[in-house]
């Protein structure tokens, strides 16, 4: 992708309907990653939409989760995790 190119937030990604307004979100919240506004612009992402890893209390493998060690070896097995480091190539941020 190019650098004027809208990159995906894991929600948009994942289609977990998580982000606010989204249709999971009124049901049991939105998502931290969706709402951590001090991430915003990481990895080219909306608040944590795309340093979702590293944000406590995001989805893993539909469960919220909450310490970074309890997540990490999923978070970095998961799909959107390599797409991510893949398209932010050298200038990948592991945590915001």
């Amino acid at each position: 992708m190019g650098g004027t190119d809208k990159r995906p937030n894991c929600w948009e990604s994942k289609k977990c309907g998580k982000e606010p307004g989204g249709s999971n979100a009124r049901a049991s919240g939105a998502c931290p990653a969706a709402t951590l506004s001090a991430a915003d612009g990481t990895n080219g992402g909306v608040n944590g939409g795309r340093v979702c890893w590293a944000v406590v209390g995001t989805l893993c493998g539909g469960k919220p989760v909450g310490m970074f060690a309890q997540k990490i070896v999923n978070c970095m097995n998961c799909e959107f995790y390599v797409e991510v480091k893949e398209e932010e190539g050298r200038g990948f941020k592991f945590t915001k």
